[in-house]
């Protein structure tokens, strides 16, 4: 078979249908997919300042490449980049990451476990009793919305695609925590507070698969290598799970999110009086009177 539009030979079988396309039409169907998300929801705003997480993943990779190639044109905003070094043996080189950014002339902010919280993850981990993912989750949102507020940035964009978001909304499903689920989308937040910068996700409906292809075809420079942590946490197992149905129905993730999103309004509506509290200790946002991560260094110190 050939490219559907042009009849060239293809380089892929988009996920969710039978569709093939070649190099070119591929790479103008994503790029166009993924500002389309962002038009219909809006996602830029007035902000002149957005900043990008980038873990040195090919989601972040690719979702950096194409939030710089958006500025450039535009040329009304200006993009940072925000990493985060967790403090993990083997697994966190931001190499290539700061070479890109130099080569692009993006500026990049690198922060650290270790000079903001005093020790790398695998120190932590090893004085409390915890999932390395439930602390690194917990102490890299912290980060990320602390550092993008400091910064003036009006919105930070994820390189979540829809299979993270299908996760996202199983996991809290099985957990019962459908007041985390509000706070999904392909804007977070329920509520709009100026100590929450907002997350955006241009890739929310493009997959894994297609944004691996996206960061192959354009050479892209990743990190890739896996954390090695991830095999022991709870999305793993929901991800195998998630990709074994999906094996076998192709919409599967589609439809999760695509029901999701009908849902999501009423979501919002019912958690929208929710009231946000600010940590005693620190300051920042959160549901009771101390937040998780005050929690975490006040066990950690212990130890």
């Amino acid at each position: 078979m050939v490219c559907k539009n042009c009849e060239t030979k293809p380089v892929i079988a988009l996920p969710n249908s039978k569709i093939k396309l070649c190099k070119s039409c591929f790479i103008k169907y994503f790029e166009k997919k993924a500002y389309k998300t962002i038009t219909k929801y809006k996602m830029m705003g007035k902000e002149r300042e957005i900043g990008v997480a980038v873990s040195g993943g090919k989601d972040s990779v690719s979702l950096l490449y194409f939030m710089n190639k958006l500025a450039e044109k535009k040329r009304t905003i200006k993009i940072h980049a925000i990493a985060i070094d967790e403090g993990i043996k083997g697994y966190r080189d931001l190499i290539e990451v700061k070479k890109f950014c130099k080569k692009n002339k993006i500026t990049l902010h690198v922060y650290s476990f270790k000079k903001e919280f005093g020790m790398p993850l695998d120190k932590m981990i090893k004085k409390i009793n915890l999932k390395p993912c439930s602390i690194c989750g917990t102490l890299r949102r912290f980060l990320l919305n602390s550092k993008a507020r400091d910064l003036g940035i009006g919105k930070l964009a994820t390189g979540h695609t829809i299979d993270d978001e299908a996760q996202s909304v199983l996991m809290n499903q099985f957990k019962g925590n459908i007041e985390r689920s509000a706070r999904l989308g392909p804007v977070t937040g329920v509520v709009a507070d100026k100590r929450f910068v907002r997350r955006i996700k241009p890739f929310y409906f493009l997959t894994e698969k297609e944004t691996s292809t996206y960061c192959f075809l354009k050479n892209l420079p990743i990190n890739k290598k896996g954390c090695p942590y991830s095999a022991e946490s709870y999305r793993a197992q929901v991800k195998k799970m998630l990709n074994d149905f999906t094996a076998k129905q192709k919409q599967t993730k589609h439809a999760i999110i695509n029901s999701f999103l009908e849902i999501l309004p009423m979501l919002k509506e019912k958690y929208a009086k929710v009231k946000i509290k600010g940590c005693k200790n620190c300051g920042e946002p959160c549901s009771g009177d101390i937040c998780k991560v005050c929690e975490f260094l006040k066990q950690i110190k212990k130890k």
